[in-house]
């Protein structure tokens, strides 16, 4: 064997081969195939590694092969040089969780960890934050919540949105939280939040949830959000009699029902549904916001005891007739746009005696886009109180 420089030199001073030296190698993983059987021989059709093209992708390893070194597998055996891409764009690198929060004062009340890249809760090792009151570690590699007991006592507000968070636990010493978000995560079921009695705010917003459930003991539930989910049916929220906030949007319900008890409820969102009515409003006196957009509505009856209603957006949905808007005396922002209304004078009809009405929505529909020249002042001469047009403010002159 020759050096890797000046090997022919070396061989005519010498007259000797010098062999280069051999570092101690790295344990790797291999596979050793056992000889072939005496007249055994690969098939040259249907099996070959390579064809026309080069490989056809299929890895073949006879099943006699012997794997060596298989502990290497393990990740604990694995550098962080082997993992690495020599191609990829340099990033800083965090060589442990802890150093995280190693300069951290101990007294302090506050964390924000986003998007580090940590897997682990323990390893923040965060026992000896005694004093904290919020915990935000968004966009990591969390798949579950771990948190020491030390914690529970002070701890009020926890952030886990984005991780990779399958089930709800580890959250039984976690009494005194009171704003909860595992939004962007992989849940799939409500559980293990009945002790959490000082919950007003909890967020679920985009898992894989299908049933609404186990909340029943959250009493003091001011916010809830579902959206972004597999929801079918609104259920089991009857005794969250003071909840304020529900969002629903972009799940697969069909039908409002199950709100009756929630006579303080202030806002519902339950835009990019399959609704086709509007139904189940009845009890809701203090509702303010109503969001109803990308439905299937064909109607707006279901709305003349709403009195209350401050916002309504019913945008993206295949209604022609602008009517049932009688009552809502309180009314300040209309959204309608893409709609399929053509009258101004139902515009007029319905909204020139809301005096409190500012902004209104109408792009998109027929009465806009037949004129588009004239649109805005005739929405002015129909609603003289209004100060916005879609995107844009009216000119006082």
């Amino acid at each position: 064997m020759s050096t890797a420089n000046g090997s022919e030199d070396t061989k005519a001073a010498t007259g000797e081969e010098v062999a280069a030296p051999i570092a101690e190698a790295e344990p790797h993983a291999h596979i050793i195939e056992p000889p072939a059987e005496k007249g055994h021989k690969h098939s040259s059709s249907g099996s070959s590694i390579h064809n026309a093209k080069g490989w056809d992708g299929k890895l073949r390893v006879e099943k006699k092969a012997v794997l060596v070194n298989p502990e290497v597998l393990d990740p604990s055996h694995q550098s962080d040089a082997e993992d690495s891409d020599d191609d990829a764009v340099p990033v800083e690198q965090i060589e442990a969780d802890e150093d995280l929060t190693a300069d951290m004062e101990d007294d302090i009340d506050e964390i924000d960890l986003i998007h580090c890249r940590i897997a682990s809760m323990p390893s923040l090792k965060l026992d000896r934050f005694t004093n904290l009151h919020r915990l935000c570690l968004r966009q990591n590699a969390i798949s579950e919540i771990d948190l020491p007991a030390t914690l529970g006592p002070k701890l009020t507000e926890l952030d886990v949105y984005d991780n990779l968070i399958a089930h709800i636990k580890g959250l039984d010493s976690l009494t005194a939280l009171t704003i909860l978000d595992l939004s962007f995560n992989k849940i799939k079921h409500i559980k293990r939040l009945s002790h959490l009695k000082n919950l007003t705010d909890l967020y679920f917003v985009q898992n894989k949830i299908s049933t609404i459930e186990n909340l029943e003991h959250l009493s003091k539930l001011r916010n809830l959000e579902l959206g972004g989910n597999r929801i079918r049916e609104i259920q089991n929220l009857e005794t969250l009699v003071g909840l304020e906030e529900l969002w629903l949007g972009k799940n697969k319900l069909t039908e409002i029902r199950g709100l009756d008890t929630l006579t303080n409820l202030k806002i519902l969102s339950i835009q990019s549904n399959r609704l086709r009515s509007i139904t189940g409003l009845e009890s809701l006196t203090s509702l303010e916001e109503l969001h109803i957009s990308h439905n299937a509505l064909t109607s707006l009856s279901g709305l003349s005891k709403t009195t209350s209603l401050r916002v309504i957006d019913i945008s993206n949905n295949p209604l022609t007739k602008l009517e049932g808007l009688e009552t809502l005396v309180n009314l300040e922002e209309f959204w309608a746009s893409y709609c399929k209304f053509d009258s101004f004078q139902d515009v007029e009809k319905q909204l020139a005696d809301k005096q409190n009405l500012e902004t209104v929505y109408f792009e998109g529909n027929m009465l806009q886009l037949r004129s588009p020249a004239l649109y805005r002042n005739k929405v002015r001469l129909a609603l003289p109180q209004v100060k916005q047009i879609d995107a844009t403010f009216v000119k006082v002159s």
